[in-house]
């Protein structure tokens, strides 16, 4: 290994040369969304056995472009691993210290998401790695903006949640100034990626908080579906799809339209819900089969409803079973969140499992760290959860234990550094 920055980056330039050669239909997936153009719990070419995943040099080479329309890593296909991480801007730090803050991170993410050395003490970590579909996405804490002197600018739909009667948050890893979330195929890429961003945080911000997170690996399926929880369950099925005419008016906030103006650099932006979700498996686990599928309202195997059909087929929630009773239960998962349920009310899911180790009483400290995007939470992700809160048959197997609600900017242009149309405009 060698101390050279630049020996460090000129390295990975020949092997990305190399990789490229081998496997070049999966270099850079972009696009003017800034992200790759599939449903974020959709199957990708990455996943099939005939596409880019089919070897472990093209799947490295995979490439997400920084600038765009929108910040990659919401629309981008779920990757393998994930750490979320939030920071607070030191005491006395305010606009300009942040300004510099996310100069510094965005040209860091910029580079390392090329398959590029970090612009600063490189560590070496990813050296002989490919980009590997990493990601790297910012967003601003309804408390940035009072620290920066920015309140004014703060729109209202990054008002703070409401407390759910169902909730156990711990305030300790909910919230922050600053949120970024890491997303990527191989683990060393993805670490790579968050140690130089907290590196470059220097004086400026502390962690608040930080977990990890993980998802089945592209390419580890013959029939790619949508992913599996650690419940084992299908999760994400529902999802709006970039393909549907009204998707980007229900995940992004329009770039151009009602409100004042101190509100519009969030145009083209969206909002991130994140909720660490433990899940109780041994109480799931000892339930049987029929009865957790009762629970969700679809087939564990499929992810078709009980209703009948695929795993795309539309829940017939008027069917009654020979007992006179709903085949889907009136307190199923699937039924209560579905979108006809709720006014339309929808939200693109785009979430890690965890495991942070197991407890004393042997029970595993697991879950799922919920992320689900929109253009207005206040429509997308507040009204489903207080009717699952109100009556979910789910409720309870799991346990609410963190929250956070950040504004993600829309994604840079040419020359520019993520939120400078908000600190700068």
């Amino acid at each position: 290994m060698t101390d050279s920055k630049t020996d460090i980056e000129i390295s990975r330039r020949r092997l990305l040369g190399t990789v490229g050669a081998a496997g070049a239909t999966g270099l850079v997936l972009g696009g003017a969304g800034g992200a790759l153009a599939h449903s974020a719990l959709g199957s990708s070419e990455a996943d099939s056995p005939g596409g880019s995943g089919g070897s472990a040099s093209a799947l490295g080479a995979t490439q997400v472009a920084f600038q765009g329309d929108h910040q990659a890593g919401i629309t981008t296909p779920l990757q393998a691993k994930g750490h979320l991480v939030a920071f607070d801007l030191a005491a006395g730090a305010g606009r300009t210290e942040a300004a510099a803050l996310l100069r510094r991170w965005s040209e860091t993410a910029r580079r390392l998401m090329a398959g590029e050395a970090a612009p600063h003490g490189d560590t070496g970590i990813a050296l002989d790695a490919g980009p590997s579909s990493l990601t790297v996405t910012f967003g601003f804490g309804h408390s940035f903006f009072d620290r920066t002197g920015l309140a004014a600018r703060r729109p209202p739909a990054l008002d703070p949640l409401p407390v759910f009667s169902a909730d156990r948050i711990d305030d300790r890893r909910s919230n922050g100034d600053l949120w970024v979330q890491i997303g990527a195929d191989d683990g060393l890429v993805a670490f790579h990626a968050l140690r130089a961003l907290q590196k470059d945080a220097g004086e400026a911000a502390r962690v608040r908080w930080q977990m990890n997170g993980f998802n089945r690996s592209p390419g580890a399926t013959a029939s790619p579906m949508t992913a599996r929880n650690l419940m084992g369950q299908v999760d994400g099925t529902g999802n709006p799809k970039p393909s549907e005419p009204d998707f980007d008016r229900r995940i992004f906030v329009p770039a151009a339209g009602p409100g004042p103006a101190e509100h519009s650099w969030m145009g083209g932006g969206s909002y991130a819900v994140v909720r660490r979700i433990r899940m109780l498996l041994d109480d799931w686990d000892r339930q049987s089969l029929t009865q957790q599928e009762q629970v969700i309202g679809r087939s564990k195997a499929t992810g078709a409803p009980l209703t009948g059909g695929s795993e795309t087929t539309e829940l017939a929630l008027d069917k009654l079973g020979p007992d006179g009773k709903p085949v889907i239960p009136s307190n199923a998962h699937a039924r209560i969140s579905a979108p006809e349920q709720n006014g339309g009310a929808a939200m693109l899911r785009r979430p890690f499992s965890f495991h942070d180790g197991i407890g004393p009483d042997g029970a595993p400290d697991a879950g799922l760290l919920f992320i689900c995007w929109q253009a207005d939470p206040l429509r997308g992700f507040v009204p489903v959860q207080r009717k699952l809160d109100r009556g979910d048959a789910l409720s309870a197997f799991i346990r609410h234990e963190s929250s956070g609600l950040y504004a993600v900017p829309p994604g840079p242009r040419s020359g520019e550094y993520v939120g400078q149309r908000l600190l700068e405009g």
